[in-house]
């Protein structure tokens, strides 16, 4: 069987590129391959390390090589464009996997299970889901304004909207039979995002790291779960604040001659999750007044010299390293900094 110190792959939907280096000065095999002559090709290969992108399709064939003996290290794309020499084709960018793999201060993707990238899919359809539930909220408003129809915002006043479409004599028809086309649509998303909120929650029942996130105030069973099946392995990040960081909640820094400039957060990094984290704090600033402790203690401060949006941030932040501090070592969040006045 062939050996090789390492391989980088450039993934794509039906063809594969391949740079495999025999030693560290030595000659370097590239190959093209379909999709059916990958598995063959690595099943005839010693096993090594193998790198490739953390892009589509990229956890599913990590599990694959893994499955034939293989090391694999999955980059985020974004650290392996520094190593591309010139130009852009899928030989330069197996080269730039390569060569960027064998960094000794690279940074890897932990491999998602099968379990963890089918709980994701809950995730994202839900959110899916409930887009099209606003855009079709918007329009029933849009719509109903122009015959002098409105109601408050809000999820909850839909009902009332509709009381008053319903009601009004002057509506015409074939607007009736718009709204009605609209209202089953509306329904039938409902019924759907119901469903998949059980699925979530049943996914959360089973995981005991999601029960434990749980115990934090401001997380639920959607904010724990989707953490659990993102953050595979949280003893990659150094600290809570590095996870902090690759969320994008962290200030952005701009700093030189060691005078540090720090702006607003980042905004890098899971976007859903940081959504989720900042409407769970939104949560909890509304119910500081009716708790104790420490993290009320802190919030109060803050709140007297920064604006809510700001604190509502910052709180984010610190349940972030909160959560990392629970994953890593396994204990119960501490309710006596946060409870019941």
């Amino acid at each position: 069987m062939k050996e090789f110190i390492r391989i980088g792959v450039d993934l794509a939907k039906n063809y594969f590129q391949i740079h495999a280096l025999e030693s560290e000065d030595g000659h370097a095999a590239t190959r093209k391959l379909s999709r059916q002559a990958m598995r063959k090709c690595f099943s005839e290969i010693e096993p090594c390390v193998v790198g490739m992108e953390a892009c589509g399709s990229a956890h599913y064939w990590a599990r694959e090589l893994r499955a034939m003996g293989h090391e694999v290290r999955l980059i985020p794309p974004i650290y392996v464009k520094p190593y591309v020499k010139r130009g852009k084709n899928d030989a330069a960018d197996a080269a730039a996997i390569c060569e960027a793999m064998s960094r000794p201060e690279m940074r890897f993707v932990p491999v998602k299970s099968e379990e963890q990238q089918a709980t994701l899919m809950l995730h994202k359809t839900r959110e899916l889901l409930i887009k099209q539930r606003t855009m079709g909220i918007n329009s029933l408003r849009g719509h109903l304004s122009e015959f002098g129809i409105v109601a408050a915002k809000g999820l909850g006043r839909v009902d009332e909207l509709l009381e008053k479409a319903e009601s009004d004599a002057t509506l015409p028809e074939i607007a009736k039979a718009a709204l009605t086309i609209l209202v089953q649509h509306l329904e039938a998303i409902e019924a759907s995002i119901a469903v998949l909120d059980q699925e979530i929650a049943a996914v959360h029942t089973q995981s005991p790291v999601s029960r434990l996130l749980a115990s934090i105030p401001g997380i639920g069973k959607i904010t724990a779960s989707a953490i659990v099946a993102s953050v595979p392995d949280p003893s990659i990040f150094k600290s809570g604040r590095d996870f902090s960081a690759w969320l994008g909640m962290t200030p952005r820094q701009n700093s030189s001659g060691g005078k540090e400039k720090l702006g607003s957060i980042t905004k890098r990094g899971n976007r859903y999750l940081r959504r989720l984290l900042v409407l769970g704090a939104t949560s909890l600033l509304r119910v500081v007044g009716r708790r104790k402790g420490a993290l009320r203690d802190w919030l109060v401060a803050l709140l007297a010299r920064k604006p809510a949006r700001l604190v509502t941030v910052a709180l984010a932040n610190k349940l972030a390293r909160i959560i990392w501090a629970v994953m890593t070592t396994g204990e119960t969040f501490r309710m006596e900094i946060f409870a019941r006045a």
